[in-house]
């Protein structure tokens, strides 16, 4: 991959088109009237309809823009270099500077997206299995779709930006003439001000969110139902669980949850934040009308992060490293934070998914960042044109499923985590052994470039181990980032091409050596928490299925 500023005459495109090492070049062009004649004189339809070569104009690239195309990209970013393409272009320096910075900028921002956190992979995969026995016994995410779909027309998503609170009196004059879908933080919020929301929402894995549930509304709580990510912290359970406070447990769409294979359940596919789930659900539920408040992805002109309710103090995020974006309405920039923008970007492609499905999307927030591709309108505008008719609430309670299917679950998941387990034994054991057996510095090239083959195909294969795939996923794409640099490298010589194949090999042991960690510490997560898995089996007289499904793993 190539990138460029300007296309020059175009002649050097051409010939390095003749060259099918390169898969795709990419142009940033100002001036258009130049890219227009060289268009004229020669013909690139081939290189253009098969994708290799993209035209970029610098002059409309904004930062959703850099966004999307350091997204697709990602994989190259380690080889991202912008040259120009003659000196002529040296006359649009700044130009220059500015494209090159953004690109490097969204570069580092969708790595982060990717995640290199072993220890928070693990939080997640503790809770989901910790969680299993409390989410195969409440109802399920497809039995809440089949039961509210179409249920009503008009939804309110309530996010806990710092413009919420001059929209909560105008929030509860109206509350019962919508379906309100609240974020977990926005809960205590919306209670305190008397406005009760149908559902609430919590993606989290840390015991900090849980703490939006440490409190007692009495018969407030009555008709709200909770929606839960399947990686919440335990702790969110209990407090619900004391106050009696109906749930859901919903899988998110983690390689682990899918190996467990609940397709009966339904996945939360792109809960990045309670907002998104939240949209997620009310897009599934085929709301004509979706409205944002309080979804300001920015700070205020006071700095605050949160409205003054929140529980953990309006600046809250405050110390964060703030960057610009454009602002809400259009005008001017507001200042905004690197995982926000991520936020931002992943709302607006969901937007428009549901923006093709005839939704909907009003952003009435009235202040923050603009949010691409939902209608600005002003919160009273838009209760006042939709909200006229009185609903029917609280919505109908979801019924459990049988007893007996409750058990096939739960047996199905005991045997799922066992099986795990045992498939961490066995490749740990392979990679210890392939450690302790390993010397390859005096091998000879040929039998260089095998191993590395080999060591290509023992990464495939644990990549295509559903079981591990949840946590080899922290260290894989840096190993792709690094694995692209060595690649693209030409050596001149036999020895080059020595040390290109012996600095492929030390990556993949690199990498395998990060996977043997990581594989051992979920084998003792897995073991740590399928207890409440086990004690839920026994206590449905399940002890001699337990016993089998032990001895079944252990011959594995």
């Amino acid at each position: 991959m190539l990138f460029f500023y300007g296309i020059g005459n175009g002649v050097l495109l051409k010939i390095l088109f003749q060259n099918p090492t390169h898969k795709l070049i990419i142009v940033f062009e100002r001036e258009l009237e130049i890219l227009w004649h060289v268009l004229h004189f020669l013909d690139f339809s081939k290189e253009l309809t098969s994708k290799r070569l993209c035209f970029f104009d610098t002059k409309k690239l904004d930062n959703d823009q850099f966004n999307e195309i350091c997204e697709r990209l990602n994989i190259f970013a380690r080889i991202y270099h912008l040259e120009f393409m003659s000196a002529f272009y040296t006359n649009f320096k700044e130009d220059f500077a500015r494209v090159d910075e953004a690109m490097r900028e969204f570069f580092d921002k969708s790595t982060l997206r990717y995640g290199n956190d072993i220890e928070d992979c693990l939080m997640g995969l503790s809770n989901f299995v910790h969680n299993l026995p409390k989410m195969l016994t409440n109802p399920s995410l497809k039995t809440l779709k089949k039961a509210y779909k179409k249920c009503h027309q008009n939804a309110i998503i309530v996010s806990t930006g710092p413009s919420l609170s001059k929209q909560l009196p105008l929030l509860k004059q109206y509350a019962s003439k919508a379906v309100i879908f609240a974020a977990d933080s926005a809960y205590p919020i919306l209670a305190k001000h008397g406005i009760k929301p149908d559902f609430v929402f919590m993606v989290e894995r840390t015991d900090f969110t849980a703490e939006f549930f440490n409190n007692d509304f009495k018969e407030f709580d009555a008709g709200v139902l909770f929606i839960l990510a399947a990686v919440v912290h335990p702790r969110a359970l209990e407090l619900l669980e004391k106050n009696h406070r109906p749930y859901i447990i919903v899988p998110r769409n983690y390689d682990f949850a899918y190996y467990c294979d609940f397709k009966e359940y339904g996945y939360a596919t792109d809960s990045v934040s309670v907002a998104h789930m939240a949209f997620e659900l009310a897009k599934d539920l085929e709301f004509e009308n979706i409205i944002f408040i309080g979804q300001d992805l920015a700070f205020d002109e006071e700095g605050n992060s949160h409205p003054k309710d929140y529980l953990h103090k309006a600046d809250y995020e405050s110390g964060t490293k703030a960057i610009q974006t454009l602002a809400y309405g259009g005008k001017g920039l507001v200042k905004t934070h690197e995982f926000w923008l991520i936020f931002k970007h992943m709302l607006e492609l969901l937007i428009i998914e549901a923006s093709k499905k005839g939704i909907k999307i009003y952003n009435a927030t009235e202040g923050g960042a603009r949010i691409q591709g939902a209608i600005e309108k002003p919160f009273k505008q838009c209760c006042e044109e939709f909200l006229s008719k009185e609903l029917s609430k609280p919505l109908p309670p979801l019924q459990n499923a049988s007893c007996n299917k409750q058990d096939e679950w739960l047996l199905k998941a005991f045997a799922k985590v066992l099986k795990a387990v045992k498939k961490c034994e066995a490749v740990e054991k392979d990679l210890e052994y392939l450690f302790a057996n390993l010397n390859y510095e005096n091998l000879d090239n040929e039998a260089l470039r095998n191993l590395s083959f080999e060591l290509d195909n023992l990464k495939e294969k644990l990549l295509n181990s559903r079981p591990l795939l949840e946590v080899l996923r922290p260290s894989l794409h840096s190993f792709e980032l690094k694995f692209m640099q060595i690649f693209v490298i030409k050596p001149q010589n036999e020895e080059q091409k020595r040390e290109k194949i012996l600095a492929l090999i030390r990556l993949y042991l690199w990498w395998l050596d990060i996977s043997l960690n990581s594989i051992k510490k979920e084998k003792m997560t897995l073991q740590n928490h399928i207890k409440p898995l086990k004690l839920e089996l026994k206590k449905r007289n399940f002890l001699e299925k337990i016993t089998k499904w032990q001895e079944k793993a252990a011959k594995i």
